[in-house]
This record gives structure tokens, C-alpha cells and sequence, in this order.
């Protein structure tokens, strides 16, 4: 079977949510590995929330999430911070600290979870720089940066660890779209050349439709479809899917 063909993280009977109040309830898709994978649905139907849980940040009220073969919410806590330190997660504003540059963003992973000397950490900074096509911006602060560029560090930073995997809070919003699209086509390459599965909450029908690979579709609290979004566009009979799937091709955008 080829890698990208087996489950890397599967969700099973996973019910969510805060105070007694359930925001999802009985999900269950897998995500294998090497998908560019969509979270997806109408805004409010808990998207965000799902993805937290995935990242170990959002404890279930039932089920479970399986990375690999492990339970990642029956194990312990230092297990679990564990298996978190292989992911890499980059959230919706950037989250950079603004006091310190890109470069020292990016490398403040590795200060805090290596062993690694300084030498080497510059040479990955730049390495991860680079490959994000922000090669000699070292020294730039956020606040001197455009929003595409911060977005850019910050997935750098998420890079910093070499995750299996990287998560990604809706990566284009606030962006136009030329630069909506540069973000897309960085995060196949990212995909392609490092065979890191991408995991995306957003509602960016052109970023859904150009590059996921699988999905799945929330919606009256629950799981309504999974696949590849193109897939699901000629299968479902759901009018809420193919409104979702369809608002920007039926008469311009809406």
C-alpha cells in the first residue's frame, strides 16, 4: 500500500465541545498521509474547534483521535506533547512574535526542543527561509512586513521541527488573491517535496478546489461528506454542499 494511501490520523465517534454545550458529535474521517486535507463548512459549524482537537489543544467529550496507533487523548500528558512535537501548526494571523525578527521566529522552536548549536539552527533558519521564498529576510521585524510575508515566516516557524504533518487555521485570509494563490501553490510544494501531510481548515472555495486532496464537509453538527472536494461535488445530493462548493462559479461570486 502507498503511504499516501494509509490512515496517518483518524478521527472516530469524536463529539466536541465547551461548557456543556456540544458544538460536533459523532465524527469520524481519516487522514492519510500525504493528503492536503480540508476542513470544511458553512462558518460557525465548528471547524476550528475539530482542528484543535486533532493538535491535542481542545480534550474530547467522546471518541478519539488515533495518530498512527495511538490514542492521543488516552495517553498521558508528556506522551502526548510527544507526538504534538511532530506537528507544526501555523494559525490564521501568524501568531510571530513581534518583538523578535523572522529569523529569530523561525528558530525559536529548535532553541527550545534541541540540542542543536548555533551554527546549525542559523543554517536551518535560513534553509527553512528559503524555502518559503524568504531568503535574506533574517532581520525583518513583522510589523516592517507585508501579511503575505508574515504568513510565509510563520510557516517557516512551523517548518522548524521538520513536522509529519502541518496544520493550517484558514492560511488565506486577509490575502488578495494573486497571493491567495502563491500561498496555495507553496503549500504543494511543501507537500511534494517533503511529503508532509497538510492539514487546512478554510472556507477559500478557490484554495479547496485547486489543491485538496481529500476533505471532509461539517455541517448540522456533524460529518455530511468526506473525500476529494471534486469528488463529493458530482456525488452528494446535499443542497448545502453544492451551494458551498458551487457560490463562486453560479453568476460571480457572492
Amino acid at each position: 500500500m502507498r503511504k499516501s494511501e494509509r490512515n496517518f490520523i483518524s478521527v472516530e465517534n469524536l463529539t466536541l465541545g465547551y461548557g456543556g454545550n456540544v458544538v460536533v458529535e459523532n465524527l469520524n474521517f481519516n487522514i492519510n498521509a500525504g493528503d492536503i486535507f480540508v476542513i470544511m463548512g458553512l462558518s460557525g459549524c465548528g471547524k476550528s474547534t475539530i482542528m484543535r482537537s486533532i493538535v491535542g489543544l481542545n480534550k474530547p467529550i467522546l471518541g478519539r483521535v488515533i495518530v498512527g496507533d495511538q490514542d492521543l487523548w488516552a495517553m498521558s500528558e508528556r506522551a502526548r506533547e510527544k507526538i504534538i512535537e511532530t506537528f507544526g501548526v501555523s494559525y490564521q494571523s501568524g501568531a510571530l512574535f513581534s518583538s523578535m525578527t523572522f529569523g529569530e521566529n523561525v528558530a525559536l522552536p529548535m532553541e527550545m526542543k534541541t540540542n542543536m548549536s548555533r551554527k546549525e539552527i542559523n543554517k536551518e533558519v535560513h534553509k527553512k527561509l528559503q524555502l518559503v521564498g524568504l531568503s535574506g529576510y533574517e532581520n525583518v521585524y513583522p510589523a516592517d512586513a507585508s501579511g503575505g510575508m508574515i504568513k510565509r515566516a510563520a510557516l517557516a516557524r512551523a517548518l522548524a521541527l521538520n513536522p509529519r504533518a502541518l496544520f493550517f487555521d484558514e492560511p488565506s485570509a486577509g490575502l488578495d488573491p494573486v497571493r491567495s494563490r502563491q500561498l496555495d501553490n507553496l503549500i504543494v510544494e511543501i507537500n511534494k517535496k517533503l511529503g508532509t501531510t497538510i492539514v487546512m481548515v478554510t472556507h477559500e472555495l478557490a484554495s479547496i478546489m485547486s489543491i485538496a486532496t481529500n476533505s471532509v464537509y461539517i455541517g448540522n453538527k456533524t460529518v455530511l461528506a468526506t473525500g476529494a472536494p471534486k469528488k463529493i461535488l458530482q456525488t452528494t445530493k446535499n443542497k448545502e454542499i453544492i451551494e458551498f462548493l458551487t457560490r463562486e462559479t453560479k453568476g460571480g461570486k457572492k
